[in-house]
């Protein structure tokens, strides 16, 4: 009698790091217990940790939906908070010891991309409430201090949350990613039964249709499944290389493709801990801050058509007033792009083998997060249905584009010209979706829609991954790079009532700016609670 059982009975996770103990720890829950996972993992391959910033739905997509409290994992992660991502120098010539300058004197070239919820009225973001006033002269103050609560309370350090634990904003995480990958690791073992070799794979195995059947190891193992995802990094092993899938290259788009990175000592006491992460321009490129208690994490990201190794590497040094010579640096080369499709047969890419941007907006950890999601979402059994996968690669294309498009416009309206990188930016396509964004900006139009209730954001679980740049992300951006909108929304004009009724809000926010400032503790002062 022949089975009729076409589940999927094993899976072998190839590689570990942040990417595949994620995957081997969402997959364990998803699948509840109904298939074997390995993950194969080479001990002597060193992990890439350049991703220790996130955004704000990874607690609930992924921890609470493994069941792990936020306080657990930051304890275990010597994680602290991120409110937002704060520029520095991306409207004026500042590079060097006058970038770190300014994260000190607070002068006036930065602004905020928060992550708290921009407030409407009547249906209306009140970013376009905001413009109005600008265009009309009746203020000066900048979109982000003038529409959001967080700025303020940035600018002094405070913690997002009450040292009761409750939040007073939304928020997410910085954290050391090697710990987070070890934590995840033993809570797959120990929780999930998810099965870990340590061993090199040698060998890969395919069937007479181009499956993939098994991996052999230098230490003689033979690792069978019906998928595998392939988390081996940069290299790609299983999609690039064993299933021969184009690389799409997208340097075109995107001029950086080397960083330089380190860990910096800090005096939390004396200096405080930035809730925020800062994306600092430089000469050819830009350079992020990650504060963590005790370090910041530390890297400068540039292009090597415009600046050697050796010169970024002396840049980056003298920003921070490090000694090249005493100084353990962390040199990086990488592909910009995506997989063409990042399942192919019965192999799957997820993380740095699926695809790479730099992590302006931190998308590292976001897109790890969003592929699991569909991939259990899109759990294929033995017939592979083409529908399935089709629709995979699909999620994962628009994901990584709409992305890149939106990285993309930071280098291309930031108002620096004052070195070739910074003018080649200027001198690039952009592609016809990013194009259309902006035409709808410039006539006044909201580009997102606004998300006015936690609950509601929170609930819609699609959505989270969907539209990800949303509550005035792009208005963020383009207001903070100078460019505006050529006049008001011009239904405003005929709405005299609701353009009365959100003038209230403006002061609203200041309340609340006023309120957190006087109430909450200090990002430091949170931590070292947490910690102890």
């Amino acid at each position: 009698m022949t089975s009729t059982d076409t589940r999927l009975k094993k899976v072998v996770i190839l590689g570990g790091g942040t990417a595949g103990w994620m995957t081997a720890a969402y997959l364990g829950k998803a699948l509840q217990g109904t298939v074997d996972i390995t993950v194969l993992e080479a001990p002597a391959i060193p992990r890439i940790g350049v991703g220790e910033a996130t955004v704000p739905n990874l607690q609930r997509a992924f921890f609470d939906y493994l069941g792990i409290a936020e306080d657990e994992w930051m304890r275990e992660c010597n994680a602290s908070f991120k409110m937002a991502v704060r520029f520095v120098n991306w409207r004026t010539e500042g590079q060097g010891e006058a970038a770190a300058r300014e994260l000190a004197d607070g002068s006036p070239d930065h602004f905020y991309h928060p992550f708290g919820l921009l407030p409407d009225y009547d249906q209306t973001p009140l970013s376009h409430y905001w413009f109005k006033r600008k265009y009309e002269g009746r203020t000066t103050e900048p979109f982000d201090y003038a529409c959001f609560r967080e700025p303020p309370v940035m600018d002094a350090m405070k913690s997002p949350r009450w040292l009761d634990g409750r939040s007073a904003t939304r928020y997410a995480w910085h954290f050391d990613a090697q710990l987070v990958a070890d934590f995840l690791r033993r809570f797959a073992i120990e929780k999930q039964g998810v099965n870990h070799v340590q061993d090199e794979m040698t060998e890969v195995r395919q069937d007479e249709r181009g499956y993939v059947t098994e991996l052999h190891t230098k230490g003689g193992r033979v690792l069978d499944a019906d998928l595998f995802v392939d988390c081996s990094g940069f290299r790609g092993l299983l999609i690039n290389q064993a299933m021969a899938e184009p690389f799409v290259d997208m340097s075109d788009h995107l001029l950086c493709d080397s960083a330089v990175a380190t860990a910096v000592p800090h005096d939390d006491e004396e200096g405080g801990v930035e809730p925020y992460t800062s994306a600092i321009a430089m000469s050819s490129g830009w350079a992020w801050k990650i504060p963590m208690l005790g370090r910041f994490g530390t890297g400068y990201v540039y292009s090597s058509k415009f600046t050697e190794q050796d010169e970024a590497t002396a840049e980056f040094a003298a920003m921070w007033g490090l000694d090249p010579e005493k100084t353990k640096f962390n040199h990086i080369r990488f592909r910009v792009g995506r997989n063409r499709r990042a399942w192919v047969k019965n192999v799957v890419s997820i993380g740095l083998s699926s695809c790479f941007l730099e992590p302006l907006e931190s998308t590292g950890i976001y897109f790890i997060t969003a592929a699991i999601y569909q991939l259990a979402k899109h759990f294929p059994d033995k017939t592979f249905n083409p529908g399935l996968i089709d629709s995979f690669n699909h999620e994962i294309e628009v994901m990584f584009d709409d992305t890149r498009d939106f990285i993309q416009a930071h280098f291309f309206y930031a108002p620096r010209n004052d070195t070739p990188f910074w003018r080649a930016n200027k001198e690039l396509t952009l592609p016809d979706n990013i194009q259309k964004k902006i035409s709808a900006y410039r006539a006044g139009l909201p580009i997102n829609s606004p998300i006015t209730d936690e609950s509601t954001y929170y609930g819609n679980f699609e959505a989270e991954f969907r539209n990800f740049w949303t509550n005035g992300s792009y208005y963020c951006i383009f207001a903070g790079m100078g460019l505006e909108p050529d006049a008001p929304l011009p239904a405003l004009a005929h709405k005299p009532e609701s353009v009365a009724g959100a003038e209230p809000l403006f002061e609203t926010v200041k309340r609340q700016q006023q309120n957190l400032l006087e109430t909450l503790p200090s990002a430091y002062e949170y931590l070292k609670r947490l910690h102890a």
